[in-house]
């Protein structure tokens, strides 16, 4: 009788474990990708313009150029990638991250105990005493005090049979999916952060150092108009109009300084530290080379690229098999359980032929009425679907967007340094010569200064214009998505592999 009983219900498992191959639900599907060859205007050039000097070089735009997992290695500075590397190791947020990962993969290995059966073992003993003048005895001895021990062993297995258990088990591995990518977002906006921080403080350098100069130039022309001022060539007006333009120069570096040492700050916590473990290495734009060929990704390659895009896809992916959960939730539930166990008044009898007891059984369950409480999470399930669809399309656009607004920054940066460098060779002329023309007393002051100013405009600009080429370039490696795919132990499953490559 044991073993019939044994053997229908393992029937019954297995006829249960073959209805739960099929799960109901949407079958998530990957997005197609956009179809369009290029970003409109903003990928019509090949390459910039050029000009002589630092960071003057043409950039050539390479459609297809696989982007290398240490993107920043390309501008050829060992500190900066040293300091890169820092920051990936020590950074808080990516320790978050990695621990948020971790917490991910745990939780979907949770999810997939769904799918055994839950063995509980359990031992209870009670010492009881009947109330005999008015109870019955509840067991076979005659005394009214007794001591009862249970130990039992009970299997319970809730059967799949509408794939709620397999549709959790997708949203979990879809959620650690989620976090994955945070996680390589995490690491391309630190590496990207650094970079422009450092580029950040080259032009902060350059700019307190164009600015020094023309001090000195602003000094060298007060010492000249005090001579004259001797010899009775210049007037008292003429010093203290100049003496006023000295310090007014003086004036603007305080404030350059100010942001030079908040930049500092900031790239101190970037590498996880506090202020006062600030790093040793500075940057000058002379320490950084432009790279000379960047590359441009389709809008097809960029959404397998970007990881805020192959996030938003993952949350779709959630949102797909709630859908599925909360469908299944609103059909029959099919449980199978069993137990067998002991039950003896002393301890010395338990497992005896006589004090055995087991018990096999399966139920079916169908919620008939809860005040349509399944029915309004299934509609918020599909909302939900509906939510994460719109998103994962908003994200597609912006990823697109950051790539043309890069590229056209890129071109306009290049454009933008080639005419402030002949501004600045005729600034420079121009007060050569005017100062040349006041010593000979053929030009007035005025004209000296306004001269100062138009080059010492036009020599900020010129640092400026360089340190946005280097910005906008690093600007573009992360938003074609940094080449996190290349990073050396990252591990690709084939989807991404054959939508990256």
């Amino acid at each position: 009788m044991i073993a019939r009983t044994a053997s229908s219900g393992l029937t019954l498992a297995a006829l249960l474990a073959a209805l739960a191959a099929c799960a109901v639900g949407p079958e998530f599907k990957r997005p197609a990708a956009p179809s369009e060859s290029g970003y409109g205007v903003a990928s019509s050039q090949t390459q910039t313009a050029s000009v002589e000097g630092m960071g003057g070089g043409a950039q050539r735009f390479v459609v297809g150029m696989d982007i290398p997992g240490q993107w920043w290695t390309l501008f050829q500075s060992p500190k900066l990638t040293r300091l890169v590397e820092d920051a990936l190791k020590a950074n808080p947020n990516v320790a978050a991250a990695e621990a948020a990962l971790r917490q991910a993969h745990e939780l979907y290995s949770a999810q997939w105990g769904g799918y055994f059966p839950t063995v509980q073992a359990s031992l209870s003993a009670e010492r009881a005493k009947n109330a005999s003048a008015t109870i019955a005895p509840p067991t076979v001895s005659a005394s009214p005090t007794y001591s009862l021990y249970t130990p039992q062993l009970t299997v319970s297995y809730a059967a799949d049979v509408f794939g709620a258990t397999r549709r959790a088990v997708e949203s979990a591995r879809a959620q650690a999916e989620v976090t994955r990518f945070q996680l390589e977002a995490t690491y391309v906006t630190l590496s990207s952060n650094v970079v422009v921080t450092a580029v950040q403080e080259a032009s902060l350098r350059g700019q307190i150092a164009a600015t020094g100069r023309l001090a000195q130039l602003q000094h060298d022309l007060t010492e000249t108009i005090r001579h004259r001022r001797t010899l009775g060539t210049a007037s008292e007006l003429d010093l203290l109009t100049q003496q006023s333009a000295e310090a007014q120069t003086a004036a603007t570096l305080p404030p350059l300084q100010k942001q030079l040492g908040q930049t500092r700050d900031a790239l101190t916590a970037l590498l996880g530290r506090l202020p006062s473990d600030e790093p040793r290495e500075t940057f000058d734009l002379e320490d950084l080379t432009l790279p000379a060929e960047v590359p441009v990704s389709l809008p097809s390659k960029v959404v397998a690229q970007r990881p805020d895009v192959r996030q938003a896809e993952e949350n779709l992916h959630v949102a797909s098999a709630q859908v599925g959960v909360a469908l299944a939730n609103m059909l029959p539930q099919f449980t199978i359980s069993a137990s067998a166990g002991s039950t003896a008044l002393q301890v010395q009898h338990l497992f005896s032929p006589y004090a055995e007891f087991w018990s096999v059984g399966a139920s079916l369950s169908q919620t008939l009425f809860d005040g349509g409480a399944l029915l309004h999470r299934r509609r918020a399930a599909d909302a939900a679907l509906d939510a994460a669809a719109a998103q994962y399309r908003a994200a597609v656009i912006l990823a697109c967007q950051n790539v043309a607004d890069t590229l056209r920054a890129l071109q306009a940066d290049a454009d933008a340094l080639k005419a402030i460098s002949e501004a600045n060779r005729a600034a420079k002329a121009t007060l050569d010569v005017a100062r040349r023309q006041y010593e000979l007393g053929t030009i007035s002051l005025v004209a000296v200064m306004n001269a100062e100013e138009a080059y010492q405009q036009a020599e900020i600009a010129l640092v400026q214009a360089r340190a946005n080429r280097y910005a906008d370039t690093a600007g573009l490696f992360q938003s074609l998505g940094g080449g996190w795919w290349n990073r050396p132990g990252e591990a690709l499953d084939e989807q991404s592999r054959s939508a990256v490559r």
